[in-house]
Order: structure tokens, then C-alpha cells, then sequence
């Protein structure tokens, strides 16, 4: 019982904390980057709905990192925020045949506002990047977004189902990280390129993630049985019940 009322605090500090900063992110609207913010989108609102079954597990993941990491870099905060709360609630509509649960939903939507918010903020910082290098801004950028995202994941399973946070974590880390990598390494290439800005972007991208997400359903469907992944799920089916 006590467990129960320490995780629905949590997640209410966590929706409370995501529209809060959400509300900031308003006061702070010049401009929108009309193509490039309407790409952005709706190529994150498509990948969204390509998901990956987790081995052994009932959740599952999408391919919409890069294009939330893109927003996040190339957009201002309200633009950036906006495009990762898109892109969480789609993610967040079940197939057909599961039921759909609005507070995994406000979890979920709210926790990605924050991490999208924590890469933005940081990678604008002028503080940060008078002292860091472009490139050390980008990956220290990426790492809060990656932290940002999957210790919420972690609190809250530890919160539900008695697991240690940090083996909880480290557990959830094992499985998605190449992922984020990829997504981080797609960034780069982004931000390398002579025309980062341009809607072309977002389009060219979607192609490379279908075929990311192609790539790993084969590999996540061999390593189902294979005992590589099975020290993991047992923690990972918890993350997935958790979101």
C-alpha cells in the first residue's frame, strides 16, 4: 500500500513537472520553422507506430528517437516539447485488441517532455557551449535525454515492484542503449550535413529508421530464446508493465 501511494506521487510529480515545464516552454515562442516542425511531426508520429516487441517481454519500442532528438537540437523549446509529446501519445495508443491506459499514457507523455526538455535546454545552453566543444555539447546533450528518460522508467518499477532502482536501470540500459547510439550517431550525421535545417531532414531519415526497425524486429525475434537476453527480462517485463 505504501508502495502504491509512493508511486501514484511519483507520477504525479512527474505530470506536474512535465506541464510545468511545457507552460515554459510557451512563454519562450518567436517563431515556428513551419516544414521543417511539420516533418518533423509527422515522420516521429510514423515512426512512432512502428514498434518493436522487447524479447520476452509485453512492451515495446519505437523509432522515434532521432526525430525527437533532431527537434530537440534544431527547434526551440515549445517546438522541441511539442514534437516529443506527439510522438509519446501515438506511441502510447495500444494495437488493436489491448487496452488503453491514460495513466501510462501521462507517464509516458510527460517523462519524454522532460527528457526532450533536458536535451534542448542543454544543448542551447550558451553557458555550455562557450565552455564545451559542438561535439562534447551534442553527446552531453544526448546523455541527459538518455537519463532523463529511462531513470523515471526505473524509479517507478522500483516503486511497484520492489526492484532496486540502480539494477533496474542498469537492466534497461543492457537492452536499449545500442538504440540510442544509433540515434545519437543519425544525429550527428544530421548536424554534420550543409542544409540541417530544411524539412528534407526529417524525410530523409524516415527511410534509414524503417530499416533500423526492420533490422532490429529480426534480431529481437532470434534473440527471443536466446539466453543473452534472459538475466534482462524478468526486469525489462516490468518496464514494460510499468509504461
Amino acid at each position: 500500500m505504501k508502495s502504491s501511494r509512493l508511486a501514484a506521487a511519483f507520477i504525479a510529480g512527474i505530470a506536474t513537472s512535465g506541464c510545468l515545464v511545457f507552460a515554459y516552454s510557451i512563454l519562450g515562442i518567436h517563431s515556428f520553422p513551419h516544414y521543417q516542425f511539420a516533418a518533423l511531426v509527422f515522420a516521429s508520429a510514423l515512426a512512432s507506430r512502428l514498434k518493436l516487441k522487447l524479447p520476452g517481454v509485453t512492451g515495446n519500442m519505437s523509432v522515434n528517437l532521432p526525430f525527437i532528438l533532431i527537434a530537440a537540437v534544431q527547434l526551440g523549446l515549445f517546438e522541441a516539447l511539442t514534437v516529443a509529446a506527439v510522438s509519446s501519445a501515438i506511441q502510447s495508443l495500444p494495437r488493436s485488441g489491448d487496452k488503453f491506459s491514460a495513466i501510462k499514457a501521462l507517464f509516458n507523455v510527460n517523462t519524454m517532455i522532460l527528457a526532450s526538455g533536458a536535451c534542448a535546454m542543454l544543448w542551447h545552453s550558451t553557458r555550455v557551449s562557450s565552455a564545451w566543444s559542438g561535439s562534447s555539447v551534442l553527446i552531453a546533450s544526448c546523455a541527459a535525454f538518455f537519463i532523463a528518460n529511462t531513470v523515471p522508467v526505473a524509479t517507478i518499477i522500483s516503486l511497484t515492484e520492489g526492484a532496486g532502482v540502480l539494477r533496474t536501470w542498469s537492466s534497461i540500459c543492457e537492452l536499449s542503449l545500442p538504440y540510442y547510439l544509433i540515434s545519437t550517431g543519425i544525429l550527428s550525421i544530421v548536424m554534420a550535413a550543409q542544409r540541417p535545417n530544411g524539412w528534407e531532414v526529417p524525410v530523409a531519415v524516415l527511410p534509414v529508421m524503417i530499416l533500423t526497425y526492420r533490422s532490429f524486429r529480426i534480431y529481437f525475434g532470434r534473440a527471443t530464446d536466446s539466453a543473452t537476453f534472459k538475466p534482462i527480462q524478468n526486469v525489462m517485463a516490468k518496464a514494460a508493465a510499468a509504461r
